[in-house]
């Protein structure tokens, strides 16, 4: 699964043949890293492109048998031929979480990491968790599968007391050295089982979080975090959105209440009142509960995590409102890139028409539908797998119609024309009345039509703003 990266084959990178599979982000930031220690360094990825100072490679091109080590970057599947080939051949195989962790050794060992995991949320609460520590006065940012790479954040020395680490599957899959302070699972639903090949291999990448700390703040209300982790023998905070028993977190006539961290079991400390989370929806209350159980872990006061969330707003595309007006109000939740995402995102929404479809990535859409079909007036569904969904709906909810938009001629991926959006909005404005949502939820991701979840929330955005200015 990995190399231990010690100290010492850190100083030894000097002159080094290193092959970096990937020239995405952690290709690159980990490209730069090697290179100042002295590697040679080239990036193999399936398209060419251009990097000023380094040798990027077509990766089926590659002979791995001329490098002296292999980084992959986290979205390389195990089965790939070059990583297979360097198996083979006894060649050691590298990861940037575990490269960062040994650079951490030497440039800033007081530092302090803490980690969160989970299918949907975990970007909002690696946000919550670094805004909270900062709030109680240690310099802490949020990184990984968010914002900065981890090597970069840990080349910056002792500038950070502690990094927030937003972990996927992938990060985890290939990740064996660091030990967190506390970490969080928020959940864990179908997502990404076209790359793990099974549910139960996906849920074994979240849970191997585990196996690197001794404290673990756990969703007590998702089933499969509960059974999961019940075999493991380190503190286990569990919260949920009911009453905390002793050793909890929970919510106690509208406050969100700390049982877990206190001198006394059969105290209670209150963190913050549930409207002091924006916006006060269940899941997002459920990522706060997660999020101050960490900073507890770290000791920052009640007092200051309340403070914190009061002050705390919601990255893009999560649940933004984009606009509203005549009754009808229009929320980006771009970031709903799998049906568990979605059905949080369609269950706190009372008449919907739902804007959704992509690349579902091999997850199913039955218990969406299920639990959310109520709450839908009709459905606007683009991209490659949005036969899923209409084939749900057409099974399990016949009263909601269904509208198909493919795109138009002059569409193109990350071109200048907005006209698939426009197309769908313009639908949703034909159909919507006084009291709908008309909700961006995909369930699904955006790479068949989009350049990124961030690119089709701000096409919609844009589209909204010309629809709303056609319309006065």
């Amino acid at each position: 699964m990995g190399c231990t990266v010690t100290l010492s084959k850190l100083e030894g990178f000097s002159g080094k043949k290193i092959l970096i599979l990937g020239a995405g982000v952690t290709g690159q930031s980990c490209a730069r890293f090697l290179k100042s220690q002295g590697a040679k360094i080239a990036l193999a990825d399936d398209q060419l492109r251009h990097l000023e100072g380094f040798d990027v490679v077509l990766a089926n091109s590659c002979r791995v048998e001329d490098w002296d080590l292999v980084l992959v970057s986290p979205g390389w599947k195990e089965s790939h031929p070059l990583i297979e080939s360097a198996r083979s051949q006894g060649i050691e195989i590298l990861n940037e979480i575990d490269l960062a962790w040994g650079l951490r050794a030497s440039r800033a060992p007081q530092q302090r990491w803490v980690a969160v995991t989970g299918t949907n949320g975990k970007t909002t609460t690696v946000e919550m968790i670094a805004a909270m520590l900062r709030e109680g006065g240690l310099s802490a940012i949020a990184c990984g599968n968010v914002g900065e790479t981890v090597i970069d954040c840990v080349e910056k020395g002792d500038l950070y007391d502690v990094l927030v680490l937003e972990l996927s599957s992938f990060q985890l899959h290939w990740m064996k050295d660091p030990e967190f302070v506390s970490v969080a699972i928020l959940n864990i639903a179908d997502d990404h089982i076209d790359w793990h090949g099974s549910f139960d291999k996906y849920a074994d990448a979240k849970v191997s979080l585990l196996s690197h700390t001794e404290c673990a703040i756990l969703n007590a209300q998702d089933p499969e975090v509960v059974t999961r982790t019940s075999h493991w023998r380190g503190q286990r905070v569990f919260y949920s959105l009911d009453t905390p028993a002793p050793g909890e977190i929970g919510v106690v006539e509208e406050l969100l209440v700390d049982r877990a961290f206190v001198a006394d079991a059969q105290e209670a400390a209150m963190l913050a009142e549930v409207i002091d989370v924006v916006p006060t929806v269940p899941h997002n209350v459920s990522n706060a509960l997660a999020a101050s159980g960490i900073a507890r872990s770290l000791n920052v006061s009640p007092e200051l995590i309340r403070s914190a969330l009061q002050k705390f707003q919601l990255g893009r595309h999560r649940i933004e409102k984009v606009a509203e007006a005549d009754g009808i109000t229009w929320i980006d939740d771009s970031k709903a890139t799998n049906p568990h995402a979605a059905t949080a995102s369609l269950l706190s929404a009372h008449s919907v028409i739902w804007i959704a479809g992509g690349l579902a990535k091999g997850a199913h859409m039955s218990a969406l539908i299920a639990r959310t079909h109520p709450r839908l007036k009709a459905a606007i569904l683009i991209g490659k797998d949005r036969d899923l969904i209409t084939s749900e709906l057409r099974m399990q909810a016949p009263h909601v119609e269904i509208f198909e938009i493919d795109p138009p001629v002059d569409y193109e991926v990350g071109g200048q024309s907005n006209s698939l959006m426009d197309k769908v909005v313009e639908k949703a404005m034909e159909i919507a009345a006084p009291g709908d949502t008309v909700l961006l939820a995909p369930a699904c991701a955006s790479m068949d039509q989009f350049l990124s979840y961030g690119d089709r929330g701000d096409r919609f955005a844009r589209a909204v703003r010309k629809v709303m200015k056609d319309d006065n």
